[in-house]
């Protein structure tokens, strides 16, 4: 979705560290696109980490915000989506997700989200495990039906009570009338309710990033599907793994900045590329 610009600080120090020592490793050779040799890869893998970016909502038709159509209205997308706009004039940040929530609706998960939750699926049924890691907020990993899915930045469909701090789903339509005087509906507090997003200047959850880096620490394959690999902290997630020997697989459009760090590239629609590298084996146990 919306680019973040995010940097170290406000960070834990461990993964400031992290991002430091992978600017220092040394870039590998040109990475493979031979399906055959990631699938031998992904037949022994016991934990995978699948990383997603804005590449894989764009191809379910959902406005990623960015370059000449960065623009709701007449306003700037990277304007309205600060904490700053917000106290400015919130009603106007919610008719802009309001606008983005509605325009969710009309959208579905496409072949690369239907492949990632059936390999989640069947791989959990092995004794294997999936993990989703995205940058998305639009939720349609869940509604493909993944269930160990971490959202770095948020999601369109939760709300946060800016005074006690509580996060609950939201799929009201339209969900503007929580302005009119209703806020948090948690007893005595009626505060002012936000989105539950990562705005810019703002940092991500600690505890969901400590979880992320927990499960790529053990993960022994990552796939990269759909990301510039330019939006931090999420862009070093994957050059972290690869630093410590472990296959990571790119699945883009184009390359990266990070291409090169990886054991694997593969050009195209993640829709295309992704679902026959996620596919069932004939050598897997049903």
């Amino acid at each position: 979705m919306i680019v973040r610009q995010l940097v170290c600080r406000g960070l834990t120090s461990h993964l400031c560290a992290a991002v430091r020592l992978n600017l220092r490793s040394p870039k590998m050779a040109r990475p493979s696109s031979d399906l055959t040799q990631f699938r031998k890869e992904f037949d022994k893998a016991k934990h995978i980490a699948i990383i997603t970016g804005a590449g894989v909502s764009a191809e379910s038709g959902v406005p990623t915000f960015r370059g000449q159509g960065g623009y709701w209205r007449k306003w700037q997308a990277q304007d309205l989506a600060t904490p700053e706009a917000f106290s400015r004039d919130p009603s106007l940040v919610w008719e802009f997700y309001h606008y983005r929530r509605e325009v969710m609706r009309s959208k579905m998960p496409n072949p690369a989200h239907l492949a990632i939750a059936e390999c989640e699926s069947r791989l959990s049924q092995q004794g294997r495990s999936v993990v989703i890691i995205t940058q998305n907020i639009d939720e349609l990993h869940h509604r493909a039906g993944s269930k160990h899915v971490y959202e770095i930045h948020g999601s369109l469909f939760k709300t946060r009570c800016m005074s006690c701090g509580e996060v609950k789903a939201n799929h009201k339509s339209p969900i503007c009338p929580a302005l009119e005087g209703k806020g948090c509906e948690k007893r005595g507090c009626n505060g002012l309710l936000r989105p539950h997003v990562v705005w810019f200047g703002e940092t991500l959850d600690s505890d969901i990033l400590t979880a992320v880096e927990e499960e790529l620490e053990k993960c022994d394959l990552c796939l990269v599907v759909g990301t510039s690999s330019i939006v931090y902290p999420a862009a070093m997630f994957a050059p972290q793994v690869a630093s410590r020997g472990v296959p990571v697989a790119e699945f883009n459009m184009e390359c990266t900045p990070a291409t090169k760090r990886f054991k694997y590239h593969f050009e195209g629609p993640c829709g295309t590329t992704l679902p026959p590298a996620l596919e069932r084996h004939e050598s897997e146990p049903i």
